[in-house]
């Protein structure tokens, strides 16, 4: 039994009412069910949970302490389970020196092959550099004019910390009298005080010259003695002058410019070795955008167009207005005019002043320290003073209020590559490393595949393993859908899909056997088109000899799967119980799973028998060329339900969300944000507002809640303040917050719970004492509404609160629309933290649901159905179907067909991902696009029309 299955007995975790399961090993298994009906706290909080802490137990103390060891999940017992992995959605690391090549260690790879197979080149003239002799050196050194002062180096320590003692003893037994540390000249008898944590350089003063003739014998000694010490480097440097490295290794024969042995550390960004020195390897700096500076150029100078000076550049009296109409008077300028309509040279020197030739204003300002006097000023321009002002302020104020006119530029050294130029010059098969992670990862393998015609006898025998590795590697990435990635995207512009199937091709890579994965959802982000790769992978997971256990909805995966459990029959208190398990045609058959009935088509999404007109507006985008994008134009009409869809990496998010939606916010709700690439956008005026609704957190802290999100706790606050306890004890609705002193516990600050660290256990959350976990104190507790106090109105689910405020009109409305998007399971009182990114999504989505609708709203929703079941979805089509019915233009980023076949309009990008799309395959109505042969959703959705 324990070989061949995985057997949980009595698994109470979260909503689950004892569940006893028997799963057979090294199968693809599916969980599926409603949203909330306990699929993840079976999987994850269950099952991953113990595999991961039985394996964690049987490490040392000492190992265990640096692991976040699981806690025991609420289960009778396991039998049979392997050590479990968790490929889920969590976000991807947001620091800007992650890449995807970072992240698969393909980059690694990458710099273990340009270090050994490399070609160094002179970064000045190009030529390939050839190792130096010690008598090109010392010719080169005898160069310098007759009379200079040298002293030859011998760099024994580059960037290594410790007090090197021992190597200082050693230099000083040797018969050597001086050495420079970290540029410091020092005599070798000093007391030489060097700090243990922080990185050091160290050279050897071998010898001190002046450059004559008949010097040749002694400066080649010395240059040997160098050499011989520093393993092929030495350092001419002029006495209070220049210094110039040489290598016996790598030189140019023309420059001098020597370059130290390669190594793998010379090609990360994240060295100081190799980064650039002004970017640090980021490959971008902050700069003042006169976009941002001037977000809207209809607006006058009166009215305010400088939106870095606010009203300072309003009021006629400020100094900054008198000196920018002292300006405009120079050149004969009207500021009453358009800014777009201002003379270009007036523009100029507007923004960016003229340097030391910088226009010299006078004007009369009556200031209320020194009264009313005569200003003479050079004029430095509005980026140029932002510019100043950003470096030289202390405030950390200040310099936040600044960065709103600040974008990310590429670094104006590096160009963006990050790297040295010597390092650049570095070249396999012709391209430098940063040019080779910018090809997709299908280049990548072509380029792979081509170096051994251009590579020597030597470098082959060196780079076999390594390509053999990096090939390996970029062919996982391929086989799960990402071959359009490339190396050099950041990792924080992934998607969750994206994110983990990248981890997904790291885990196949490894080759693991008799392991328990454990997925959540890997299907998101990916086009029907590309499923079959998804589940073909998936499957040789299972073929090596592990356990695969997926969390999915999709129809494909479940059909694919070995076995499927289908765990309900409702959310929250409702689930929690086992409907059905089995083969998908088992699933099918059985009258209690909903799964069944919609994999059967017994129960399906039917499409509109009307599609909307719209109101006969559009917003156009023209000429968008943000990323992929080839400079199209893209009409979105208004007042219809709206799909973008497309293959993965086909440049939907860049559309929509980089341009489309920063576009369309930057000028409607005067947000500071710079959209991507395009002429211009057209038709704005025909919205009133435009709202994102992501898949961001609700909130950053365990005090947020769907309750404080959507704004229904106040109306309950409210409530509890008007009862007549309260009235009498004279509470305001300020006591009945969490948040604020007053009414809740102080002993936990109102979080209810008190952290305990454990050190090497994992930390525990101990309820508090005072309020036994209820947030409030004694007093506010003895207010109660209909015998409910305010805590337990915070621990009901949306359903149990429905019920109990129906005669509440504002509060039934609010909870009404967390129902309709398929929230009834959550608690209101539940921290954001707890949430998943779809329900993070879905709570916004109620928020603005229950807000009083405009008819000229833009909603943009990306991928609204992860998480959701095919019952869930339904209603969440419901949902957007209402909010378009009010005029309102709703734009969702989608690949799920029954989506897709519900909308007004859909715009298909493609064909391909990366390189190979960017360009709009089809426009129309679903119908419509099903006749298109080129779009690849137009063939899927052919089967709906027929």
């Amino acid at each position: 039994m324990q070989e061949r299955n995985i057997v949980i007995r009595g698994a109470r975790e979260n909503n689950l009412k004892g569940v006893d399961l028997t799963l057979p090993r090294n199968k693809f298994i599916v969980f599926t069910g409603l949203s909330g009906s306990g699929k993840s706290s079976l999987a994850f909080d269950t099952i991953y949970a113990e595999g991961q802490r039985r394996y964690v137990e049987s490490l040392s103390s000492y190992a265990r302490q640096f692991l976040g060891q699981m806690e025991k999940p609420n289960v009778e017992y396991i039998e049979g389970l392997s050590p479990a992995i968790s490929i889920d959605q969590k976000t991807t690391s947001k620091n800007p020196r992650s890449t995807v090549g970072t992240v698969t260690e393909i980059y690694d790879y990458l710099r273990l092959l340009f270090a050994n197979a490399g070609e160094a080149h002179c970064a000045v003239c190009g030529k390939k550099i050839s190792r130096m002799t010690v008598q090109e050196i010392t010719d080169k050194i005898l160069e310098f004019p007759e009379r200079t002062k040298i002293q030859i180096l011998s760099p024994i320590v580059r960037g290594k910390k410790g007090t090197h003692k021992k190597l200082i003893d050693n230099i000083r037994k040797e018969g050597f009298v001086r050495i420079r540390v970290d540029g410091e000249n020092y005599d070798i008898n000093d007391e030489i005080e060097i700090e243990k944590n922080k990185k050091h350089d160290i050279e050897v003063v071998v010898d001190r010259i002046i450059v004559k003739p008949g010097l040749e014998s002694r400066l080649g000694d010395s240059l040997e003695t160098a050499l011989k010490l520093s393993d092929g480097l030495v350092i001419a440097q002029v006495i209070d002058g220049e210094e110039v490295m040489f290598s016996t290794k790598f030189a140019c024969p023309d420059h001098g410019i020597g370059i130290e042995e390669l190594s793998p550390r010379m090609f990360s960004f994240n060295a100081p070795f190799g980064a650039c020195e002004v970017c640090k390897g980021l490959g971008e700096s902050k700069e003042v955008d006169p976009d941002l500076v001037v977000p809207n150029k209809d607006l006058t100078i009166k009215q305010g167009a400088i939106a870095a000076w606010g009203a300072a550049a309003t009021n006629d009296e400020t100094y900054y207005s008198m000196m920018m109409k002292s300006l405009a008077d120079k050149y004969g300028v009207d500021i009453d005019v358009p800014f777009k309509e201002l003379p270009e040279d007036f523009v100029q020197e507007l923004l960016y002043g003229n340097g030391v030739d910088s226009t010299i204003v006078e004007f009369e300002f009556d200031s209320k320290f020194s009264g009313r006097k005569k200003y003479r000023a050079h004029f430095e321009g509005v980026v140029t003073n932002i510019s100043r002002r950003y470096q030289e302020t202390k405030s950390e104020y200040m310099r936040d209020k600044l960065e709103e006119f600040m974008a990310e530029s590429p670094c104006p050294v590096c160009k963006g590559r990050r790297l040295k130029n010597e390092v650049l010059s570095v070249l396999v098969g012709g391209k430098n490393i940063i040019e080779v992670t910018d090809l997709s990862i299908n280049e990548l393998i072509e380029f792979i595949d081509g170096l051994n015609d251009t590579f020597s006898e030597k470098q082959k025998m060196i780079a076999t393993e390594i390509i053999k590795e990096i090939k390996a590697r970029a062919s996982f990435l391929r086989d799960v859908g990402l071959d359009y990635l490339n190396l050099s995207r950041k990792a924080g512009t992934l998607s969750g899909g994206e994110a983990q199937r990248i981890r997904l091709a790291t885990q196949i890579g490894s080759a693991l056997v008799g392991v328990l994965y454990v997925l959540d959802e890997p299907s998101i982000g990916l086009h029907q088109r590309d499923n079959d790769k998804l589940i073909g992978t998936l499957r040789n997971l299972t073929d090596l000899g592990n356990t695969l256990i997926v969390v999915e909805h999709d129809e494909d995966t479940m059909r694919a799967a070995d076995y499927i459990v289908d765990i309900g029959p409702g959310a929250g208190i409702h689930g929690g119980e086992i409907v059905a398990e089995g083969t998908a045609e088992e699933i099918i058959n059985n009258p209690n799973s909903i799964t069944g009935k919609y994999l059967s088509g017994e129960k399906q999404i039917a499409i509109p028998e009307t599609l909307r007109e719209g109101n006969g507006n559009f917003i156009e985008i023209k000429k968008a060329s943000e990323n992929n994008l080839k400079n199209i134009n893209v009409k979105f009409p208004l007042g219809k339900f709206i799909c973008v869809t497309g293959v993965s990496g086909s440049g939907k998010s860049t559309l929509v969300n980089e341009i489309l939606y920063k576009g369309v916010a930057s000028k409607v709700n005067r947000a500071r944000i710079r959209p991507g690439k395009h002429k211009e956008i057209t038709g704005i005026e025909n919205i009133d507002k435009i709202i994102n609704i992501d898949q961001s957190p609700i909130g950053r802290t365990p005090r947020s809640n769907p309750a404080t999100y959507t704004g229904v706790f106040d109306h309950i606050r409210d409530l509890f303040a008007s009862t007549n306890e309260a009235k009498a004890r004279g509470y305001q609705k300020g006591r009945f917050s969490f948040n604020v002193k007053g009414g809740r516990c102080e002993a936990c600050k109102g979080d209810g719970i008190i952290k305990i660290e454990m050190h090497f256990l994992p930390d525990v959350y101990v309820p508090c004492e005072v309020c036994k976990g209820e947030r409030y104190n004694r007093e506010t507790l003895q207010v109660k509404y209909k015998d409910k106090t305010i805590s337990d109105v915070l621990d009901m689910n949306v359903e149990e609160a429905l019920e109990f405020f129906e005669n509440i009109p504002n509060i039934r409305r609010k909870l009404e629309t967390l129902m309709d998007v398929g929230l009834s399971y959550i608690k209101l009182g539940q921290p954001s933290t707890q949430l998943s990114g779809g329900e993070a999504q879905r709570i916004k989505l109620a928020a603005e649901l229950s807000k009083r609708p405009t008819g000229k709203t833009l909603y943009i929703l990306d991928e609204p159905t992860t998480g959701l079941h095919m019952a869930d979805v339904d209603k969440l089509i419901d949902v957007l179907q209402r909010l378009a019915d009010t005029g309102n233009t709703i734009v969702v980023i989608e690949h799920n067909l029954d989506v897709i076949k519900t909308c007004d309009h859909i715009i298909d990008l493609g064909p391909e991902g990366g390189d190979g799309g960017g360009t709009i395959v089809a426009t129309g109505t679903p119908e419509e696009v099903s006749k298109v042969e080129e779009s690849y959703t137009g063939q899927f959705l052919k089967r709906y029309f027929k």
